[in-house]
């Protein structure tokens, strides 16, 4: 009986937290289709406190009444949402080529760079990461002036590549670290080059762990705001950057944003949803050793 009760109290905290953090999401699709005097006052529950409507859906063009019709504003969203597709996906896939090669080298050679080992050189990659974007607003705003980089989608991946490239680093070393090297000697002795081991036997044993490196990348990439609103200005901006930018001469226009958080994070949550077992085999690469 004890130990029923037990299960029941641990499924009910859970069952709380899943509430907890799901209701970020729930808030978000709710005002997005709130009017404005129901997001002011609170209103939760729809058809019992609030009754729902197309407002914030109707100001981007997606409405069902209007989804037919000419809108500049759906246009200048479908734009941005376009330029977010292919700055985390050309960035992600960068970053998993380099960074994978790089994790290669790290897992399989040892190198010496003065008193730096292999745990050294992992650790500088991570490092990176403590730094804040704020002090490298500057020099990359100088860098891409004069590279003629700003307010392009070329721009964007290169810098993206670099801000994930750590994590694709760290995440593939454990997961290399998880291959025994004696495969790769074995398609050595049967003729095979460096490079042909890699590819033919190393690579598709670590394609799924490639895959959450992926995953983890094109995330942070989606959601990057800073940098993509510091260098760029119209043609290669994001969707974070549209999304900060809803704000009228009555105040912010919270059904729009909500809106256009929803349309920007249900890509991450199908990717989420059905690519899970990628993620959690990222995070968790080399915890068995």
């Amino acid at each position: 009986m004890a130990r029923f009760g037990g299960r029941v109290i641990v499924y009910a905290l859970l069952l709380a937290w899943t509430l907890v953090a799901l209701f970020p999401l729930y808030w978000t699709l709710s005002t997005s289709v709130k009017l404005g005097r129901d997001v002011t006052q609170g209103h939760l529950i729809p058809w019992v406190d609030f009754s729902p409507g197309w407002k914030g859906w109707q100001s981007l063009g997606l409405s069902p009444d209007t989804i037919f019709q000419t809108s500049n504003v759906r246009e200048e969203f479908l734009k941005k949402f376009i330029n977010s597709v292919i700055c985390s996906i050309g960035a992600s896939t960068v970053a998993v080529m380099i960074g994978s090669l790089a994790a290669y080298g790290l897992s399989r050679f040892d190198y010496k760079f003065g008193p730096w080992r292999n745990k050294d050189i992992s650790f500088f990659f991570v490092s990176q990461l403590i730094l804040p974007p704020v002090v490298l607003a500057l020099p990359f705003l100088v860098l891409y002036k004069e590279l003629a980089l700003l307010d392009t989608r070329t721009g964007l991946i290169l810098l993206y590549s670099l801000m994930v490239l750590p994590i694709v680093v760290w995440v593939m070393r454990d997961q290399f670290d998880t291959i025994p090297a004696e495969l790769e000697q074995a398609a050595l002795v049967d003729g095979c080059s460096i490079w042909g081991a890699f590819f033919r036997i190393v690579l598709p044993i670590a394609l799924p762990g490639m895959v959450a490196a992926f995953i983890l990348s094109l995330i942070l990439c989606w959601n990057e705001y800073f940098f993509a609103s510091l260098l760029t200005g119209f043609d290669a901006q994001t969707l974070p950057v549209m999304v900060a930018s809803q704000t009228g001469s009555q105040g912010i226009n919270w059904w729009t944003i909500a809106a256009l958080a929803t349309a920007a994070i249900t890509p991450l949550l199908l990717v989420g949803i059905f690519l899970e077992r990628y993620i959690v085999m990222g995070l968790t690469a080399g915890s068995g050793k």
